[in-house]
């Protein structure tokens, strides 16, 4: 590479790319020159991709195994056990969840840089592609005046000189003058097939690049998704959920490592192109265009002269030159013959056009006028297209690809943490469950049994003796009850009940001897609580003496 081309220099990350070992589905290793039409080159890239499928599977068997130790496991104390789960599945969750979020975020990034990356590439593809058709155009429409309206207007003067050896004379100079021009002019390279296949190109790559942008933004939505129910299954602590989170977290392991092979296989392949782009674009447009002309496209240095000079010189010179005969026969010849003023005015306008359009072929096919570029400086040597085309795609285009495969890494891991903490929720919502089954039904601290009262309300509402006592405000209608009372006096209870709560709470129950915090009772219900207590001690107390 010249050395006036300092603008573009290959950055770390796409030299530590290069360098990756490429090697053949037979791991024999392979050239790493940029060859997407070799076959043993694409094969190498593809043995990127069954990397990351083998690690894809020993994750899935690392995976497998310990969610076997996790099911099978015993453990001995079943309360210390049932608490650390509880904290480890909290924990887990919290992790996961923030590595999730992370991932997306990245991802996001490198998504948008990805994209800003290709989109620059089609934006200089399509100025270039711009002005090569101008080019063509100026060319064909300079050679169309020169062939078929010069010769219209020749055609007529020679019949009108016809008695004047002089003048025909300068008509066939000028013809000669205008077979130089279209001399010059064929030699110009032909830039048709160049725009078609830019044109096919710039359209792939955005047809192909929109659904790479699209198909990743849905890959963060589902991501996010998974986390949210990941989150409210253990929140709910919902089976349905957690069996569905760990279906889906599952596909979602799968779409990681799928994304992570195909961005490592397309940032190997763009990496090694972006160490040599310019040999690449030598290799595939010879045949097509000539080496000097491609050279003076990529380089651009001052060093190289441009392969178009000599054409635009004599296609000057021969119009400076017509244009003077012109003048002469417009001097001389039109006081002896007014019918040739018609023509020869005709030819003057002609040649004047063309002369613009020589201006304009000029610019245009100035490595600097290609590009939109001011006189040549030491700080835009090379053309400005495509140094803004190789920053595209090997800076923000890689990078936004390497980010991309970060945030399939942590994804892969966060939605393994998720995994993992799968069963031990599932465990935990099992044996929380079965304890549940051990409470005594009629305990109205059974949270079971008090959803079952919500949803199955009793169709008779049998009414406790405090309620009844605070209804009817009375203590005559007052029975007995069946059980036995404690003996126990009821302000302990009390007491009991303030020092778990805090605040007292009445009670229409009595929940004596059940192991649970005490009720706080109002004064009218205690003072019929130790009536009735009362009255019970006197009837025991004749009957049994002490």
């Amino acid at each position: 590479m010249p050395a006036a081309r300092v603008e573009y220099v290959a950055p770390w990350w796409v030299v530590w790319l290069h360098s990756v070992p490429h090697l053949g589905l037979r791991l024999q290793p392979v050239d790493s020159t940029f060859s997407p039409r070799d076959e043993s080159y694409r094969e190498s890239l593809l043995f990127l991709g069954l990397v990351a499928a083998v690690c894809l599977g020993l994750h899935l068997i690392l995976l497998t195994a310990y969610l076997v130790c996790v099911c099978c496991c015993r453990q001995d104390d079943a309360v210390q056990a049932k608490r650390r789960s509880s904290c480890c599945v909290t924990w887990t969750a919290v992790v996961a969840g923030l590595i999730c979020c992370a991932a997306v975020g990245v991802g996001f990034y490198g998504n948008s840089e990805t994209n800003d990356g290709v989109y620059q590439l089609i934006y200089s593809l399509d100025n270039a592609n711009h002005t090569f058709s101008g080019i063509d155009t100026l060319v064909s429409g300079t050679t169309q005046k020169m062939k078929v309206e010069l010769e219209q207007h020749l055609t007529r003067l020679s019949e009108i000189f016809a008695a004047r050896g002089d003048y025909i004379q300068t008509l066939k100079f000028m013809q000669q003058m205008a077979g130089n021009i279209l001399g010059q002019l064929s030699g110009f390279p032909e830039w048709g097939e160049v725009t078609a296949e830019l044109t096919k190109l710039s359209d792939q790559t955005g047809y192909v690049e929109y659904y790479r942008w699209l198909s990743y933004l849905l890959l963060f939505i589902l991501d996010l998704v998974l986390c949210f129910i990941a989150c409210l299954g253990l929140a709910k602590r919902s089976r349905c959920l957690l069996a569905l989170m760990l279906c889906c977290g599952l596909l979602a392991l799968l779409l990681s490592w799928t994304s992570l092979a195909a961005d490592t296989a397309t940032a190997v392949a763009t990496s090694d192109f972006c160490v040599a782009p310019d040999t690449f674009i030598l290799n595939i447009t010879e045949g097509q265009i000539r080496t000097e002309v491609t050279r003076y496209y990529l380089y651009c240095s001052q060093s190289l002269s441009s392969p178009f000079q000599q054409a635009l010189t004599i296609f000057q010179r021969s119009l400076t030159t017509m244009q003077i005969q012109v003048v002469g026969l417009l001097q001389f010849a039109v006081p002896l013959f007014p019918t040739a003023e018609k023509d020869l005015l005709g030819i003057q306008l002609l040649l004047n056009s063309s002369e613009s359009s020589l201006h304009q072929l000029t610019a245009m096919l100035d490595c600097r006028g290609l590009h939109k570029l001011p006189p040549r400086s030491k700080h835009h040597p090379a053309p400005l297209d495509y140094l803004d085309a190789l920053t595209g795609i090997c800076y923000d285009g890689i990078e936004g690809l390497l980010y991309l495969g970060l945030f399939s890494l942590l994804a892969a891991l966060a939605f393994s943490t998720v995994i993992c903490a799968g069963p031990r929720a599932w465990k935990h919502l099992t044996t929380r469950d079965r304890d549940y089954d051990d409470i005594d039904d009629d305990d109205p601290f059974n949270p079971q049994a008090r959803r079952i009262a919500a949803h199955n309300p009793p169709r008779g509402q049998l009414r406790s003796f405090c309620s009844y006592s605070s209804g009817l405000g009375s203590q005559t209608s007052l029975q007995p009850p069946a059980q036995t009372i404690s003996n126990a006096p009821v302000s302990e209870y009390m007491n009991q009940a303030v020092l778990f709560g805090g605040n007292p709470r009445y009670e229409n129950v009595p929940l004596i001897g059940r192991g649970s915090p005490p009720p706080t009772y109002s004064p009218s219900m205690r003072a019929t609580y130790l009536s009735v207590a009362d009255e019970h001690l006197r009837h025991y107390g004749n009957e049994f003496p002490a």
